[in-house]
């Protein structure tokens, strides 16, 4: 998604690949397994570091959680807590559960096809975090500074109006 916007993109998989970047995506999969993965490789450390060195980060879906302050029901499990939001793992339901909508959101200047899979749902945002779109009464894009999460996944759309907006933030 990030190519057709002119924009260099660098594959991440040890902390010196974070080197004279201006952002990172922490993408959606299994949000248990990554922070293992984090914490194995050494980005427990480096990300928040990457992120006060003035870095952009953004989460979708599992990364969302990943960034998260605190997560419903697994109080146990590591997260960055870079994030002011309250999480709750799955809470838009299972696999077979999985949906897409179109939503408004008050940065773009028209609606955007938005797909939920196993999403997990921002239950609640700190003072400083600014809701983008909501669904029902529930935020599901967010913005705190650098940092932004969405609990759908705007990549497997067509419209790259989001990962532009995310490129603001990496300037």
């Amino acid at each position: 998604m990030l190519e057709p916007l002119n924009t260099q993109v660098h594959e991440v998989r040890l902390p010196q690949d974070l080197k004279g970047l201006s952002g990172l995506i922490i993408p959606g999969g299994e949000s248990t397994t990554m922070v293992k993965l984090i914490k194995a490789y050494g980005f427990d450390t480096a990300l928040p570091d990457f992120y006060e060195s003035g870095a952009a980060i953004w989460g979708t879906c599992a990364g969302a959680i990943v960034l998260a302050k605190e997560i419903v029901g697994y109080p146990e499990q590591y997260r960055l807590g870079l994030l002011d939001i309250t999480i709750a793992r799955n809470a838009y339901g299972r696999q077979v559960d999985s949906f897409e909508v179109d939503l408004e959101a008050k940065v773009l200047d028209s609606p955007f096809h938005a797909i939920f899979i196993r999403a997990p749902r921002i239950m609640d945002v700190g003072e400083g975090v600014d809701i983008l779109a909501s669904y029902g009464e529930n935020p599901i894009w967010v913005q705190q500074g650098r940092l932004m999460a969405s609990v759908f996944h705007p990549e497997l759309s067509h419209d790259s109006r989001i990962h532009q907006y995310f490129l603001g933030l990496c300037d």
